[in-house]
């Protein structure tokens, strides 16, 4: 016999707008002492009732009631049937691309994140899988691209670094017909602005490290599932693997959750300022952001989300000038990441896409005066002040 606590009970709040929702997660309180803030289950095991029953919980690594929570907020927020919350962007990606099997064959977009080329090129490519990465803003790329062997097509959108926006929902039919998994990073939109399992992603993934989080204080991946038949299998992968999230950070993200609509509302705003300022700069060649009326995939932005995020990058007239800036920024931070309260300037040349191979990189145009830029929520004239000082002194 098998006993069950208050803590299994799964509330999806269905009729509260997205705002509420993040704010009251899957359970909110805490159902037996009613704990507002839901608390740190700091333990590696628990204690049963008895012989043969449980409370639901046996041990942390195989779940956890703070880890449930923010798995089961997830699922909420992203409209699927179940989440699962892992050590990293990359693990959670581990544990999708665990899905495939000898031979099989997967699509990429071709500016994809480099830890995610990383997994494909490194680790999986030992076991005679095999990649493609194809501009996935043309449809036509993907489907010339499929073989019988086809098993999953991953998708970024916008993409990272060149901010390239694919049709989620065409590519999903492509999937559909062609019997392939879907996956869609959602990193840099997060379900605010963009649910891909709404226009028929299979999968979502997030680095949880970044908006999700929202304050640069936590690692962490997000997997959601639309199928309840993938629950099991993503339920073994961290079983199996270890690579769950501890329940503190579990909580922090609880927590930075509350205030996800707030900072993308902000993050959004302000960066739409900042990429007009860029514009004007003489020593900014071109600015790559999705919100531009002019970008190639601003009709399938509007089409599919209801904003368009915190992310610009942009090249600059030479290598010094790009030195310079990342040099010469005060209140803006020259650090990797993405998605925090504070403006975080990058360099994907030799930080997040540094495993990408050099002449790929400059087909895509990201050169060595290229930089991104994650717009945080400080006010916006300081952050334009602050470039302005760095780029034209």
């Amino acid at each position: 016999m098998r006993e069950e606590c208050a803590y299994s009970e799964f509330d999806r709040k269905e009729n509260l707008h997205f705002d509420s929702k993040v704010v009251h997660g899957a359970l909110g309180c805490e159902p037996i002492t009613g704990a507002v803030s839901f608390p740190i289950f700091q333990t590696a095991t628990f204690r049963h009732v008895t012989f043969g029953v449980s409370t639901g919980y046996n041990y942390s690594r195989v779940q956890n009631p703070t880890r449930q929570e923010l798995e089961r907020t997830m699922a909420i927020l992203e409209n699927g049937a179940e989440g699962f919350a892992f050590t990293s962007g990359q693990a959670a990606n581990m544990a999708v691309f665990n899905l495939l099997e000898n031979g099989d064959h997967v699509i990429l977009c071709d500016d994809i994140y480099g830890g995610t080329f990383r997994i494909c090129d490194e680790i999986f490519s030992k076991f005679n899988c095999e990649f493609t990465y194809v501009d996935m803003t043309e449809l036509d790329n993907i489907k010339n691209a499929l073989r019988p062997e086809t098993k999953m097509i991953f998708l970024e959108t916008p993409t990272n670094p060149m901010m390239k926006v694919a049709d989620i929902q065409e590519i999903a039919k492509i999937a559909k017909e062609n019997n392939c998994i879907f996956v869609v990073d959602n990193t840099f939109l997060t379900p605010y602005f963009q649910k891909p399992l709404d226009l028929g992603a299979d999968i979502v993934v997030h680095s949880g490290t970044k908006y999700l989080t929202g304050h640069n204080d936590v690692i962490a991946g997000v997997v959601v599932v639309k199928d309840p038949a993938r629950i099991p299998f993503f339920q073994g992968q961290i079983k199996s693997m270890g690579a769950q999230l501890a329940p503190f950070d579990c909580w922090l993200i609880l927590r930075g959750l509350k205030t996800l609509s707030l900072r993308m509302r902000q993050h959004d705003e302000n960066a739409r300022k900042v990429a007009n300022w860029l514009l004007t700069q003489p020593k900014v060649k071109k600015v790559y952001y999705a919100g531009f009326e002019n970008h190639k995939g601003y009709e399938i932005s509007k089409k599919q989300c209801t904003g368009f995020g915190g992310m610009i990058s942009f090249e600059l007239d030479s290598e010094k000038t790009a030195q310079d800036l990342l040099s010469n920024v005060n209140m803006i931070l020259f650090a990797e990441s993405l998605g925090g309260t504070e403006t975080l300037i990058t360099y994907p040349w030799t930080q997040t896409h540094e495993s990408i191979p050099d002449d790929t990189k400059m087909a895509l145009g990201i050169t060595k005066a290229f930089v991104r830029i994650s717009i945080g929520i400080e006010n916006v004239d300081d952050i334009i002040a602050d470039l302005d000082q760095a780029l034209n002194r």
